[in-house]
């Protein structure tokens, strides 16, 4: 990786009061840039995964999204202000201490889009935004259905498995003999009740 200057910076252009750019294309494909960047920031990732933030970690790196997009609302920012605020914002937010030049990357990244967003070239931008993309497609797809414990059914299957066993006993019940004393048949002879069927006495 060549050598970053974190002196680089850009600067409004005469007549402007901040680095937002009047072109709405420009502006929100460069604000898709950060976005993506700070997506990228290994770092934070692993902050946000290990809820180091808390339950809202996933929105706290939205919302450093959010407070990098603001820096360009002033005429000059160079890659060192990124950098600081990159840093800052994940000791304040996840209690993490960053101490190899991993926001020095993204910050300069973030210059580097801004730079050619002034050219309207997305290209590398639409790039990260793909693998982005690809990426959670495939974390959707790893998510793997927690099956029911045997051991402990749902309250469906404990249903039909009662349903069953209601049959069961009720088929049971009705096929067993039931003795109601004797029986006489039409010739006057007393029927005597056995499991083989009737027989006459």
């Amino acid at each position: 990786m060549s050598r970053i200057d974190p002196t680089e910076f850009v600067q409004a252009l005469d007549g402007q009061s901040s680095l937002k750019f009047p072109n709405e294309r420009q502006q929100s494909h460069f604000e898709l840039g950060v976005t993506m960047a700070v997506h990228k920031w290994e770092e934070l990732n692993v902050a946000v995964d290990n809820s180091w933030g808390g339950p809202n970690s996933a929105d706290k790196r939205d919302w450093i999204s959010g407070i990098v997009i603001d820096l360009f609302e002033e005429k000059i920012v160079d890659v060192q202000l990124v950098e600081e605020t990159l840093l800052y914002a994940m000791l304040d937010e996840f209690d993490v201490h960053v101490d190899n030049d991993s926001a020095l990357e993204i910050a300069n990244m973030i210059i580097k889009f801004y730079q050619k967003a002034q050219l309207n070239d997305f290209s590398d931008i639409d790039i990260l935004y793909e693998r982005w993309q690809i990426r959670q497609q495939n974390r959707q797809a790893q998510k793997v259905k927690v099956e029911d414990d045997p051991e402990n059914p749902s309250s469906d299957e404990e249903d039909d498995e009662e349903h069953e066993h209601y049959h069961e006993d009720q088929h049971i019940d009705d096929s067993m003999e039931v003795d109601n004393g004797p029986v006489v048949d039409d010739d006057g002879f007393t029927l005597v009740q056995t499991k083989k069927g009737n027989r006459r006495r």
